[in-house]
């Protein structure tokens, strides 16, 4: 078959078996294009958990699966390439948090959401990159441990001064990875192209940037702004997307080591795939973990109010 083949017969599979399909920005625009949601990882579970089929197919990678299952327990959760992981997510587990918080036990624990549900467990609030500095500035306490992302603990750090935060090493090593030479390369190829940055970069990037923001800030920017020309300082499928969506517009990929591995994996085979029972794998999470995974979920949706 065909991409246009193979996705008629998903989009014919998905009706028969009551499939809501997610797609995360970053997987392929073959993707996209027959999914029911598109967006972001906290997106698309806020989508999962208000649409009325009973399954969801989660076009992304483990962690965003399993926040659709902490946020939706009722429903049959499935990810549609089980290899697709986190880096970023898995760099940190239960327990090493669990020892570090023992160093600071007076601290309030900030989770990014690119995190597994094991960790969300013992987390006091969870974030996403659009959320962070909004939230973190109306935590009542001023000591706060912020994981993973350093990157992206730095950038709320600088945006809240009067908190004091505490980082931990860890972070997106795709994003991690682009340079100050980066940007000055791709400024001098392209001198009247604004450049967006996701703040999981490194602190010198986004000193750099025009605009620093989420996958969803970065597109609702480009896509909104008077501008034309854009460098796209995040996972090089947005600057396609944007293509896509605007045609009179220019976008430059910041750099090709802007390449999400995990993102990648995920193929419209896979998804026809598993709808067709041959492939995928189903979301299992136990009772505990989900209730208290979900104590930190629930409270990023107070404070993000």
């Amino acid at each position: 078959m065909n991409v246009a083949q193979l996705q008629t017969e998903i989009l014919k599979l998905k009706q028969e078996k009551d499939v809501c399909i997610l797609a995360h920005s970053y997987v392929a625009r073959e993707i996209c294009e027959i999914a029911d949601f598109t967006g972001d990882s906290y997106k698309l579970s806020v989508d999962a958990s208000r649409v009325k089929n009973q399954n969801i197919l989660m076009c992304g990678v483990r962690f965003m699966a399993e926040t659709c299952k902490i946020l939706s327990p009722e429903k049959t959760v499935y990810l549609a390439q089980p290899i697709a992981g986190c880096a970023m997510a898995d760099q940190m587990d239960r327990e090493t948090i669990a020892q570090v918080k023992e160093h600071y036990p007076d601290h309030t624990v900030v989770a990014y959401i690119n995190t597994t549900a094991s960790l969300k467990t013992i987390c006091d609030v969870c974030v996403t990159s659009s959320s962070a500095v909004q939230i973190v500035n109306k935590i009542e306490n001023k000591d706060i441990l912020f994981i993973p992302d350093c990157n992206l603990g730095a950038y709320v750090a600088a945006q809240c001064p009067d908190k004091n935060i505490k980082l931990l090493n860890g972070g997106c090593p795709i994003h991690a990875c682009v340079s100050v030479e980066d940007v000055k390369r791709a400024k001098q190829q392209h001198p009247d192209a604004l450049l967006l940055v996701h703040p999981e970069c490194v602190p010198e990037v986004c000193a750099m940037a025009d605009y620093i923001g989420s996958t969803s800030g970065i597109m609702n920017f480009a896509m909104q702004s008077d501008k034309k020309e854009f460098i796209i300082g995040t996972e090089i499928s947005i600057a396609e997307h944007l293509q896509y969506s605007c045609p009179d517009k220019d976008f430059y990929i910041l750099s090709l080591k802007l390449i999400c591995p995990n993102m990648k994996a995920t193929t419209l085979y896979d998804v026809y795939n598993c709808l067709s029972g041959k492939g995928g794998e189903e979301i299992l999470l136990d009772a505990q973990t989900i209730t208290d995974a979900k104590k930190c979920i629930d409270e990023m949706i107070r404070l993000g109010e």
